[in-house]
């Protein structure tokens, strides 16, 4: 069994396109002041034609890579988290593996658990490498998220990946695994049925019994079993629905703004579901001390948390800016209107071509 283990790379992407909340407001006859209010989300991103959850979560591989300074060839298992699959039948991880040059002898698989299916494939990657099966593995959520039209979660569905290599080289590891909790309940809040093109959800019930009894149920649950209390960290990150939650969520434990804010992308990038959290965690990571201590707690509809302390290494200085940050993603944009956003969507529907 190994001894410490932790990320040895992180890496993050964000497509380039965006549609501003007042934009959708101004389509469906909704007040865009009350939408941003309620929400906290003032735009979000939106991927181009050619890009799916895969190439996404390639991109995302690609800057964990460089950051990892390791052959790709070492990587032993390669997982990825999405609800937005490009394929019904056939496996996206695959595609990935190939894609950053990974060993064919390598152990892949698709996970999903609704907006958790990024965290959850981190950690079987982080037990993989515990156990000392594998060298180092590559967790990845992904995902371009769906949201119907008129709908609220047309607001805040958006798009994006991070990516997490895991292993045990003292001399590698830039945040150390100091414990994990996970917790989960039969708790239908959010679903899609086989061959619905978009997803419902149970209006209030996310809040109550779904987001925050997960949320709060796996943060105490770490907080019991490390000992630890909520000024020990100096980063919390949660998973983030919207901009409201987390920060509700956060002050139920006693944590405060200033310990959320450097994670909480979602007011200007929306909530990319498999890569809400590990989104929040890779901005942390671009802008973390040695010996900071980070809380992240992911959810998952369904419904499920996973949670992750996290210790920061001196050897965060000489990467992080071996590949982009999150901040500079998501300066790096072009605003859409509803029209194109729609078509880059999927959501017009032409009808079968007569020969």
């Amino acid at each position: 069994m190994a001894g410490k283990v932790g990320i040895v790379g992180y890496g993050a992407y964000i497509p380039r396109y965006r549609i501003k909340a007042e934009e959708i407001a101004r389509v469906w006859g909704q007040d865009a002041e009350v939408i941003t209010h309620n929400t906290l989300v003032r735009e979000k991103s939106v991927p181009a034609p050619d890009q799916d959850m895969t190439t996404i979560a390639v991109e995302a591989a690609r800057n964990a890579l460089k950051r990892a300074d390791i052959d790709p060839a070492e990587i032993v298992c390669v997982y990825v988290g999405s609800e937005s699959k490009p394929y019904a039948v056939k496996p996206s991880s695959v595609i990935i593996a190939e894609a950053i040059g990974a060993t064919p002898e390598v152990h892949s698989a698709d996970f999903e658990f609704a907006c958790k299916g990024g965290s959850e494939n981190i950690f079987v990657s982080y037990g993989l490498v515990k156990a000392g099966l594998v060298k180092y593995g590559l967790g990845i959520g992904s995902d371009t998220s769906q949201g119907a039209p008129g709908d609220a979660l047309e607001f805040t569905a958006a798009a994006g990946g991070a990516a997490f290599i895991m292993g045990a080289d003292e001399d590698k590891i830039i945040a150390v695994v100091e414990d994990t909790y996970s917790y989960a309940t039969d708790t239908a809040d959010f679903w899609r049925r086989e061959g619905q093109f978009y997803p419902r959800h149970g209006g209030r019930f996310t809040g109550e019994p779904a987001y925050f009894k997960h949320i709060l149920g796996a943060t105490y649950g770490i907080l019991r079993k490390t000992g630890l209390k909520p000024a020990d960290f100096k980063y919390v990150v949660y998973h983030m629905p919207n901009g409201g939650f987390p920060l509700k969520a956060a002050k139920k434990v006693g944590f405060t703004v200033e310990q959320m804010e450097p994670g909480l992308v979602v007011r200007t990038l929306g909530n990319c579901y498999s890569g809400s959290s590990p989104m929040g965690v890779a901005s942390v990571l671009d802008v973390a001390k040695p010996g900071d201590l980070i809380l992240w707690v992911s959810f998952g509809s369904g419904a499920g948390s996973d949670a992750f302390v996290l210790r920061i290494t001196e050897r965060i200085e000489e990467v992080r800016h071996k590949a982009p940050t999150v901040a500079e993603m998501l300066a790096r944009k072009k605003y859409i209107d509803y029209a194109i956003y729609a078509k880059y969507r999927g959501k017009i529907r032409l009808g079968e071509q007569v020969n």
